[in-house]
């Protein structure tokens, strides 16, 4: 909701300035409390001090029962002054019919309660802590007892419900003053929880029937009993409860029977006398607690801090002790969605020289270009999370709705679990019957495909050294980026570790050669830095380098997340199930580029290409340490006793080389030759 605009009015003389001057000076019709804070409302949640601060000596409309849609709904305006951290507004009627009839109604006392109406709310944990008013109504005070917060619900046409999050009616439950009683701007202003100059407690127990007082003395007593650890022979006991002056107080002020307190020994009195001292320590002290606090420490009563309240939560619900998530849904909002659950990404290979294009020399043949195509298909999956509530249980808890507490919990680690296996997989073992599946390396195959186990033609793996110093590590990163063919400026998903390791790197003056994570991502040509939590639990795994754009997660209709929830008559149990079906890859190649790092004895080494002759088809390997050269075809050893091995007329041959143990290659992408020769 915009802000609204105001009506300008032409006139901005010293003289019309004078007249809107006196304007305001006029004693208003009434005033009362707009906002009080720190008032807990009816479902929990609490106003914070100065959170409407900003609206002090603002003018809004004075309107009946929040009657937007309506002009006639306008009974005049409202001064807004802020106090001690509330809202204080005075009312001025207008001249209209409506105006008048409400003021009468004001007058006469029929109407004696304010609301607002406010936007722009900032709520964290059930706490108001801004909002901006914009309008003050009269309101039925009976049809919202107590202090209350109201959220706006719109209503679409297929009858949905949708609640507005920063939009409310804000009542205070305080009682408005009309007639003479009326406070004018800026005048203090009588705060109804402080009495100031008026009764004392003495002055209220002294204007007590004699019933009331009996009922004062009781509860003290009780209080008091409930806290003694052996009787004193200073107070008074009785066996009767028919002596006015005297109570036998049990525990529980109410679990008495018959006044005789239950069974068991005989029981605290106190007298009129003990009484009335606690009431007139109390007038002096200015605090009852005090008086009583006083009484029974004379008496020997031990441990008066029963007496009192306990300790409250800050926070209605509990908090979770999790890992950090802030990165999941930069992961789940980055991913491209598809409404289709069966994703299949085709890839032609147009890097080999028959698919170059020719010159032609006149007279000759034109030669066709041939190049091959690779397909992969990714089916759907099912990830759920299912959990189950005793109904005694939900009944039991009051403090807070703890369904909803218990299926934001559930929504949140489905979350965290999609988003992991998209990076880096779920990690379990590929026969844990809870393991999501992962149809890495595969052509085919249903789950989530992690980036960190993707086949090199779509995630690029670059090893580097553990002991490397952080410039190193960064030039590296650089070096290498020219594997990667994502779109767009992709994005370092790394630990925060790794993260904070470059950051304290420095130069040989001691100055940092990065100053923040920005900084660090300029230096490696990447967007953003952003810190995975779980990536920790992966060993030898520095990060990932990924747009995630080229991501797609796909889920058919009704496959999309989805929370069930069921009633068990034989177990009295609520069970509730969240889950999806979903599948996931990497749809473009070399759209990632996976960082390692080698083992802490590994020897780095370069492979090198085999020999080829295009004529003959014949291809040469020299045997060089650390490098194990095979036929990608069958995984058949080759080496310089079997060279050279002959390629026929028409046909290819693929060379992989692969580390042998103790070593690690740059890459894996700069392993890899395929040789062909023309039929």
């Amino acid at each position: 909701m915009g802000e609204a605009s105001r009506l300008d009015f032409g006139d901005t003389s010293p003289e019309n300035s004078l007249m809107h001057a006196a304007a305001v000076a006029v004693k208003p019709d009434f005033s009362g409390w707009a906002t009080k804070a720190n008032l807990v409302c009816a479902d929990g949640r609490t106003i914070l001090p100065d959170a409407f601060k900003d609206q002090d000596s603002a003018q809004v409309p004075m309107v009946w029962q929040h009657g937007h849609n309506d002009p006639g709904n306008v009974l005049g305006h409202m001064k807004l002054e802020a106090r001690d951290g509330n809202v204080y507004a005075y009312g001025y009627f207008n001249d209209t019919e409506q105006a008048k009839n409400a003021k009468a109604l004001v007058e006469h006392g029929d109407i004696n309660a304010l609301s607002i109406f406010a936007n722009k709310l900032v709520e964290k944990a059930k706490k108001v802590s801004h909002g901006v008013i914009r309008e003050v109504s009269l309101v039925l005070a009976g049809a919202n007892p107590g202090a209350l917060i109201d959220n706006i619900e719109l209503q679409h046409a297929d009858g949905e419900l949708v609640t507005i999050e920063d939009e409310a009616v804000i009542y205070t439950g305080e009682e408005l003053k009309h007639g003479d009683d009326t406070v004018q701007p800026g005048a203090e202003i009588p705060d109804p929880e402080d009495p100031g100059d008026g009764p004392t407690v003495q002055d209220v127990y002294d204007k007590m029937s004699e019933e009331q007082k009996e009922v004062v003395h009781y509860m003290v007593g009780a209080a008091i009993e409930s806290s003694a650890t052996e009787p004193d022979p200073k107070v008074e006991h009785s066996a009767t409860t028919d002596d006015k002056e005297t109570r036998t107080m049990s525990r529980n002020v109410f679990e008495q029977q018959n006044g005789s307190g239950g069974e068991g020994g005989a029981k605290h009195e106190l007298s009129h006398d003990a009484i009335k001292g606690i009431v007139e320590d109390a007038g002096k002290m200015g605090s009852l607690k005090e008086a009583v606090e006083a009484y029974a420490l004379k008496h020997g009563i031990e441990d008066i801090d029963v007496l009192f309240p306990d300790a409250r939560t800050i926070n209605n619900t509990p908090e979770f002790d999790k890992r950090r998530t802030e990165w999941v849904s930069a992961v789940i909002n980055g991913t491209r969605h598809s409404p289709f659950s069966r994703i299949k990404s085709i890839v032609a290979d147009i890097t080999h020289d028959e698919a170059r294009a020719r010159g032609y020399i006149k007279g000759t043949l034109k030669k066709e270009e041939y190049f091959g195509l690779t397909s992969r298909v990714t089916t759907p999956s099912t990830v759920y999370k299912k959990q189950k509530l005793d109904r005694d249980d939900i009944i039991d808890i009051t403090d807070f709705d703890v369904v909803a507490w218990l299926k934001g919990e559930m929504r949140l680690m489905l979350d965290e679990e999609l988003a992991r296996a998209i990076l880096i997989g779920d990690g379990r073992a590929v026969d844990d019957e809870d393991k999501i599946k992962d149809p890495a390396g595969a052509n085919e195959g249903a789950g989530i495909r992690a980036i960190v186990n993707d086949h090199d033609l779509y995630a690029a793996t670059v090893t580097v050294d553990p002991d490397a110093t952080s410039a190193v590590l960064v030039d590296t990163i650089v070096e290498n980026m020219r594997f990667y063919k994502g779109s767009g400026s992709p994005t370092l998903y790394t630990t925060l570790p790794m993260l904070t390791k470059m950051l304290l790197a420095r130069d040989t003056l001691g100055r940092r050669l990065y100053r923040t994570a920005s900084d660090l991502a300029a230096e490696m040509g990447v967007n953003n830095v952003v810190t995975v939590e779980v990536m920790e639990g992966v060993s030898n795994l520095f990060g990932v380098i990924v747009n995630l754009n080229d991501y797609t997660v796909g889920a058919d209709r009704g496959g999309d997340i989805a929370m069930f929830d069921d009633f068990d008559i034989d177990y009295n149990q609520y069970k509730y199930l969240i889950e999806t079906r979903v599948s996931g890859a990497l749809t473009k190649i070399r759209s990632a580029l996976v960082i390692r790092l080698a083992g802490g004895s590994d020897v780095p080494v370069d492979p090198a290409a085999p020999a080829f002759n295009a004529g003959t088809g014949a291809i040469t390997i020299t045997n060089q340490t650390g490098v194990v050269y095979k036929n990608a075809a069958d995984g058949s050893v080759m080496n310089n006793a079997g060279s050279p091995y002959t390629v026929d007329p028409g046909e290819d041959l693929t060379v992989v080389a692969t580390p042998a143990a103790g070593y690690y290659f740059a890459n894996n992408i700069e392993d890899e030759w395929t040789f062909e020769r023309e039929a």
